[in-house]
């Protein structure tokens, strides 16, 4: 951590960066429209604070005469359009240095079942899975007997492409399977219906040119599924930090999470899930590459145990900032 805290040591590399015109770029029009305003109204907030020359965007209506007239994008929005590599291409070919995951990095962590493909690939340990085109008509009519070939239940079933656990249900019999399809198939038509693992579900946040892991965190939802409402609701999760694991564990799922940042070609910050179970396997279940920076969000209360508060995590961010291509 010292090495990364180094960089903010020199007046004028703060200066310079002062000079720029920073575009904090929010909204958009995925179904995670609201998360990302507050995420980048938490950035932009501080940004100010810290003596940046920042507009806030919306990246919804008619945004692109409000990108010509900055120098560096923090961005900041959430699921499509945003963190799938859409925003950064555009970045690109505007060549606008913003920050986070290039092109290919957030088209592929976006993607859960390529990255459980990838990653299993490179040995690390992922929840058995199943995939299903919810608009075959054909495959979806028979989705327990197609089920039953692969896993037994219970099950989670996800959405491929979408985040903040949205449409994401555990079903436990063939009936709760198709309702649970049937709201995932609102936000993807392809779906991924994953093993259950029982255990405890912990989060990694990595960050930095050459990434490091920053303290893990157990996440203790009341209801017992961290779900959107155990997400964004305060006081309905409890939060452990730094996880109680051994030294050893801790090791462990730090590596195996800047392993998976670097395999999934990931750059600047991503947060990278896991669920131990009991003999302490260490499952890998999903990379985000724009995790949030609202209240509850995991990234600054890792960074903050870290000895990094909000506003110089935000600065970090900053700092990473390029163009990839």
């Amino acid at each position: 951590m010292a090495d990364l805290l180094k960089k903010f040591q020199d007046p004028e590399i703060r200066k310079k960066k002062k000079s720029l015109r920073i575009g904090v770029i929010a909204g958009g029009i995925s179904s995670e429209r609201e998360i990302s305003l507050l995420t980048g109204e938490n950035i932009y907030r501080s940004l100010l604070k810290s003596g940046y020359n920042t507009t806030f965007i919306d990246l919804k209506n008619d945004f692109y005469n409000d990108l010509k007239k900055i120098n560096l994008a923090f961005l900041a929005l959430h699921g499509r359009y945003g963190e799938d590599g859409t925003v950064q291409g555009l970045m690109e070919i505007m060549k606008i240095p913003y920050t986070g995951s290039g092109v290919l990095g957030s088209a592929i962590a976006i993607n859960k079942v390529l990255t459980k493909r990838i990653l299993e690939y490179e040995g690390i340990l992922t929840p058995q899975y199943a995939t299903l085109d919810a608009g075959n008509k054909k495959n979806s009519s028979k989705t327990g007997l197609f089920l039953g070939r692969k896993l037994s239940y219970p099950v989670i079933v996800k959405p491929n492409s979408e985040g903040s656990t949205i449409g994401v249900k555990i079903a436990g019999s063939d009936e709760q399977l198709e309702h649970a399809i049937e709201d995932a198939s609102k936000y993807d038509e392809k779906i991924l219906i994953e093993e259950y693992i029982k255990g405890r579900e912990l989060t990694v946040s990595v960050i930095g040119k050459d990434p490091v892991a920053l303290p893990i965190i157990e996440i203790k939802p009341r209801s017992g599924f961290y779900d959107y409402e155990a997400k964004y609701t305060k006081g309905m999760t409890e939060y452990v930090v730094p996880a109680e694991l051994s030294s050893e564990l801790t090791r462990h799922i730090s590596e195996t999470a800047v392993k998976c940042h670097k395999v999934l070609e990931c750059s600047g910050i991503s947060r990278a899930d896991f669920i131990l179970d009991g003999k302490n396997n260490a499952y890998f279940f999903e990379l985000n590459t724009m995790p949030g920076m609202t209240a509850t969000s995991l990234v600054p209360k890792a960074a903050e145990a870290a000895g990094i508060n909000f506003d110089l995590l935000v600065e970090i961010i900053l700092d990473l900032a390029s163009l990839k291509v």
